[in-house]
């Protein structure tokens, strides 16, 4: 699984004009499914998700983690993350899991999300989503479990 974080201001996902999700502070996770990824894989990413330390501390380091920061959680899939762009002008899909499976392993992230923190929000799977954010730094990291 793939993950492209950034940590922000705020956050919301809009399908058809209607507000799905939405965060202030905290991280905007687009979250990529690849063909072989399991469960195993999907708790070593939330892990990261609720563990990584891009927060910064009254020294204005990056010392504290999503928890410890108090932020919410904005889960939105994203099958683009799993193209391979390495050669040719044109993406290719054929590492994205089938839609069937990663759908299943978005909802297990998000269900296992939801139970280890209060505040977390995502948008719609296979949607056509608008995504608004104000980036806090900017700070954008991409993870992979």
């Amino acid at each position: 699984m793939k993950a492209l974080i950034q940590r922000v201001k705020n956050a919301s996902v809009t399908v058809e004009s209607d507000t799905v999700g939405a965060i202030n502070h905290g991280l905007l996770v687009f979250v990529g499914v690849e063909k072989g990824d399991s469960e195993a894989d999907a708790d070593k990413l939330l892990h990261k998700l609720l563990h990584y330390r891009v927060f910064s501390d009254d020294d204005d380091k990056m010392n504290l983690n999503l928890q410890q920061a108090n932020g919410g959680l904005l889960l939105v899939s994203q099958f683009t993350l799993a193209a391979d762009t390495r050669k040719g002008l044109r993406p290719s899909f054929s590492s994205a899991a089938p839609p069937e499976e990663g759908q299943r392993l978005f909802d297990y992230l998000v269900a296992n999300a939801c139970a280890a923190w209060s505040n977390v929000a995502t948008g719609q799977f296979g949607a056509d989503m608008q995504v608004a954010l104000v980036n806090d730094g900017p700070v954008t990291f991409l993870l992979e479990s």
